[in-house]
């Protein structure tokens, strides 16, 4: 199944929930292949790259970083970015809030929160969390608009079912009162089960692109 082919199955069978096509590491040719097949949101992890690709493709994609956000370097992305999913900590509020009122914007942002098992995966912990969302409203230009979480790389999917549903608690608790209207959860190997939990984005590379590079 090439790109274009991978880009109808997922939109087919996504319906209202929001593919975003991991882009990372592939090149402006692949990513104008599933652009031609109508995808319009694509994801990076690292600044720079993101920052090449958008002046090389066509302004209407809506950029998302779904890396750990290296604050110093919020400010080459601010312009333009459309969501970032990584806010892992309050420092990076302060530093997107400041870049989003120098450019004018409002940049929508997802906490994210550890939900796996492994040290390896960033994010707030439950109280860390709770404690964060008490000060939201220090960053006006810097709209939390709902969750994020990793669940853990493991073929029990007993473990991810579990992942994903406390995630989705969190978020209808927590959202309730705040207007949050996404949750992202679920990547290539996962994402069915991320549906089932309610997830409304799914971030999906490797099934479109291919094995990435290192």
């Amino acid at each position: 199944m090439n790109i274009s082919e991978s880009i109808s199955k997922y939109s087919l069978e996504l319906d209202e929930v929001q593919l975003i096509a991991v882009s990372k590491t592939k090149p402006i040719s692949a990513i104008m292949e599933a652009y031609d097949a109508g995808q319009r949101h694509f994801g990076e992890n690292k600044v720079q790259e993101l920052a090449t690709k958008y002046k090389e493709l066509p302004k209407d994609i809506q950029w998302h970083m779904i890396g750990t956000v290296q604050t110093n370097k919020l400010k080459y992305i601010a312009s333009f970015v459309h969501m970032i999913h990584g806010v892992d900590r309050k420092k990076v509020l302060v530093e997107l809030n400041k870049q989003a009122i120098k450019n004018n914007r409002t940049i929508q942002c997802l906490l994210q929160v550890h939900i796996a098992q492994e040290d390896t995966k960033f994010g707030l912990n439950e109280l860390e969390l709770r404690e964060l969302i008490g000060e939201l409203e220090q960053f006006p230009h810097a709209k939390v608009v709902g969750l994020m979480g990793i669940a853990t790389n493991t073929k029990d999917s007993n473990v991810v079912h579990r992942e994903f549903a406390y995630l989705k608690n969190l978020f209808d608790e927590l959202g309730t009162t705040l207007n949050w209207h996404t949750l992202s959860m679920g990547m290539s190997g996962d994402y069915k089960i991320a549906l089932e939990n309610g997830s409304t984005h799914v971030r999906i590379g490797s099934a479109i692109f291919g094995a990435r590079k290192v």
